[in-house]
């Protein structure tokens, strides 16, 4: 990089992160900015500034590696989007820019090639910064996905003719597959009259997920077992006449307590209190 630019970046940097700062907050959908404790904000914006003048000095020509990985682990943490990131870059060369406009390193004699020097300094960044991205981002995927795998689609025996299957996190055709498979294959295991999903830690259902929630049921009923909803909370029931799915072939019920009370009913048992 020209070394009256480099010097002209190192010198303002502060004010090259405030107004960077600005710009970002004022994109489209953008949270991490507004609602992020300030001190976390700075941080990050400083790390990021970081990253972005990595090869500003003549002895570093290529980002540090382990930096790179950080932050992008980083920024997948707090929700950052490949576009988020794209733009952060975009918004930073913008700010760089004028900020060498102001300070007269950029005039109209030199701006061919200066605009050469921004590319060659720019767009290495840009493609080291989005291929750390993409890998640490199917890492992640893929660690949570196995979390899922991990927490879903077990069928718990709770009693003798009665087993529950809660179910966590959102439901996609993947992880409907899952739960199917186990569901029938414990059905039979334990020999279950009674089924139970628990649906308390879905965060959404919507036609898809009620979709796949049906043929569960209907896939258990083929096995000689019932299928129950039970964990139906306000603003879920509210979704699901909102859309028109038809439950009505299901005995469902607000919590798991009611729900196990109406399987014990169905299995020719009750809960009573002993004194």
């Amino acid at each position: 990089m020209n070394s009256k630019m480099r010097v002209v970046v190192n010198e303002h940097m502060d004010a090259i992160i405030d107004q960077w700062i600005e710009l970002m907050k004022e994109e489209k959908g953008e949270r991490f900015f507004h609602f992020m404790p300030q001190h976390l904000v700075e941080k990050t914006s400083r790390e990021f500034t970081t990253l972005m003048t990595s090869n500003i000095n003549e002895s570093e020509q290529t980002v540090n590696k382990e930096r790179l990985e950080d932050f992008t682990e980083k920024v997948i943490r707090f929700g950052w989007s490949i576009k988020f990131v794209n733009k952060a870059i975009d918004n930073f060369a913008s700010v760089v820019f004028e900020m060498l406009e102001d300070e007269d390193v950029i005039t109209e004699q030199n701006l061919r090639i200066f605009m050469g020097v921004f590319t060659k300094w720019i767009n290495p960044l840009r493609e080291s910064i989005i291929e750390a991205y993409a890998v640490k981002w199917e890492q992640t995927d893929a660690l949570q996905k196995v979390a899922l795998q991990e927490l879903s689609a077990s069928l718990i025996p709770v009693v003798d003719k009665v087993s529950i299957m809660p179910l966590v996190g959102t439901i996609d055709t993947e992880r409907a597959k899952l739960i199917m498979e186990n569901l029938l294959e414990g059905v039979v295991q334990q020999r279950a009259e009674v089924v139970l999903l628990d649906i308390t830690g879905v965060p959404v259902v919507d036609t898809m997920v009620a979709h796949h929630i049906i043929q569960a049921a209907d896939a258990v009923r083929l096995v000689g077992a019932k299928c129950m909803l039970v964990g139906i909370r306000p603003e879920i029931a509210q979704t699901i006449v909102a859309l028109g799915i038809n439950l009505s072939d299901f005995t469902t019920t607000s919590t798991l307590r009611r729900g196990m009370q109406e399987a014990l009913s169905l299995t020719n048992r009750e809960i009573v209190e002993v004194e």
